[in-house]
């Protein structure tokens, strides 16, 4: 029995019937694909001049800087994952799209540009072996997999491993990311309801549910973020297959989007997916279903906090750094685990892919010497199918009061449109830190929309103190240059009408 506000269900109506039925006849193996790791277990320095602990996106971007800074560094990433370094957003995005029988194991997707690439960031001959890190001439990236470190000596710059191994650092990065949440109500249920629960977050997820969901004739899915939206959105192409979506709120993204843009997503999403079958409940009601997924925030992996001595936020979670990203002199925190001081909007933690990608790179540039602040804002995305999505930047928390301007769309604004045009697919890798210095007002007049509750298009200011502190970008692209240059000047609009101009909305 649940009590939650809000749910649909979607079954499927065949689009996915050709792509599934190959799937499911394809041999599974529980390799790693490209990212596997070595069958001999490798020798572990004693010692590397940085160290990063966790091997997600933040990461590899501060690896990536730290080298881009000190071309012979040697840098040692230490993961409990059994994977080389790789991005997330794929797992709940374009590889449920995939008509690759064997995308379980290759890992490989065409983004909605149609290019193909892989989830992993570089292939295994990017890295160097642990073993040859200490002696190797002209440095470089090493990954050493299943390794957990579970204790941190501050003073004495060192960790020990779950193994007891201890390896010294002289400078490291804490990028430990977080684990899913759970509802108490799962827990509580014992382990046969446990062990029909997926709590989405690494690759074994997104294997294991594939297998669940050609395996079973429904799936539930808690939660009405990003995460479950996507989800929802991707599982439902499964032929056959009964996806109910609950969550609290009164539709979908309803702690992001303003209630109108909720409610109208809500009913494109399920139009969309499925004409056939949709439900929504508003009261107490029983949901049978298969398997559950459950997918309601994040809990940063603050671990390390005790042992190390590092203080964690008490309002926002996270390791609580300065603006520079340092947690102590020589110890810096990034992605999601880090609550860090924006100098434009104050204390934050963010748990998206691009901020993983800003704050890791900044903190390799600070391991290396730069003494840089955290000022570029980074953005998000969610893309709910190939054609409906959106871009969003700074604070965006639909209890705040906002304003949006919005357009008739076109059948160019969507983020399939997009990607064939810009030629880039995960959208944040396009992102640099060149802000629009003086954009040019769009002079087209603004049309009239057909129907007044047509939100096809548009931009959506977030106020604090009448001064934006959030945007978003719906089914808008290519413009976040502008929103990152309105919200760092930080200035009092008189018309906001005005400033959505600057994103040529009312163009065709």
């Amino acid at each position: 029995s649940c009590g939650y506000r809000g749910a649909q269900s979607f079954r499927s109506c065949g689009s996915r019937a050709s792509a599934g039925s190959s799937r499911t006849s394809a041999r599974r193996c529980g390799g790693g694909g490209t990212g596997d790791a070595a069958p001999s277990p490798p020798k572990i320095p004693s010692h590397s001049p940085y160290l990063l602990i966790g091997g997600g996106t933040a990461s590899f971007a501060a690896a990536r800087s730290i080298r881009a800074r000190d071309p012979g560094a040697k840098v040692l990433i230490v993961t409990d994952e059994p994977d080389l370094p790789y991005m997330r957003p794929p797992l709940s995005k374009e590889l449920w799209f995939s008509d690759d029988p064997s995308v379980t194991e290759t890992l490989r997707f065409k983004q909605w540009n149609g290019k193909e690439r892989s989830i992993y960031f570089q292939p295994p001959s990017f890295y160097i072996n642990p073993e040859d890190l200490e002696s190797a001439e002209n440095g470089g990236v090493a990954v050493l997999l299943s390794k957990k470190v579970v204790h941190m000596d501050v003073r004495g710059n060192k960790v020990k491993l779950d193994d007891g191994t201890e390896i010294s650092y002289d400078k490291c990065l804490i990028a430990t990311g977080g684990v899913p949440r759970n509802l108490q109500v799962i827990e509580r249920a014992g382990e046969e309801v446990m062990s029909r629960t997926t709590l989405f977050r690494k690759i074994e997820d997104f294997k294991s549910l594939d297998k669940v969901s050609r395996n079973v004739k429904s799936v539930t899915i808690i939660g009405g973020g990003f995460l479950g939206s996507e989800l929802a959105c991707a599982l439902a192409t499964e032929s056959g297959l009964e996806v109910i979506q609950m969550f609290p709120e009164r539709g979908n993204m309803g702690k992001v989007l303003p209630e109108y843009l909720s409610n109208w997503t809500t009913e494109k999403v399920k139009r969309g997916l499925c004409p056939c079958f949709h439900l929504t409940l508003r009261r107490k009601y029983i949901v049978k279903t298969d398997h559950i997924v459950a997918a309601v925030g994040l809990e940063p992996n603050v671990d390390l906090a005790k042992s190390g001595g590092l203080e964690v936020d008490s309002d926002f979670g996270g390791y609580r750094v300065n603006a520079e990203l340092q947690a102590r002199s020589n110890i810096w925190v990034a992605g999601d685990a880090a609550c860090f001081y924006d100098i434009r909007l104050g204390r934050r933690r963010v748990e998206h892919h691009d901020h993983a990608v800003v704050s890791g790179r900044l903190a390799g540039e600070n391991m290396t010497g730069a003494s840089k602040p955290y000022w570029h804002q980074s953005m998000f995305w969610s893309d709910l199918g190939p054609d409906v999505g959106y871009e969003a930047i700074g604070i965006v928390d639909s209890s705040l009061p906002t304003v949006g301007v919005f357009a008739k769309a076109t059948a160019k604004d969507t983020p399939k449109a997009a990607t064939e045009e810009s030629g880039t697919g995960i959208r944040s890798e396009s992102e640099t830190e060149d802000t629009a210095t003086s954009p040019v007002a769009s002079t087209a007049p603004a049309p009239v929309v057909g129907h007044k509750d047509d939100y096809g298009k548009g931009v959506i200011f977030y106020l604090r103190d009448k001064v934006v502190v959030g945007i978003i970008l719906w089914n808008v692209f290519n413009r976040m240059p502008v929103a990152r240059k309105i919200i760092k000047d930080g200035e009092e609009h008189a018309d906001l009408n005005e400033v959505a101009k600057l994103f040529n909305i009312h163009e065709d």
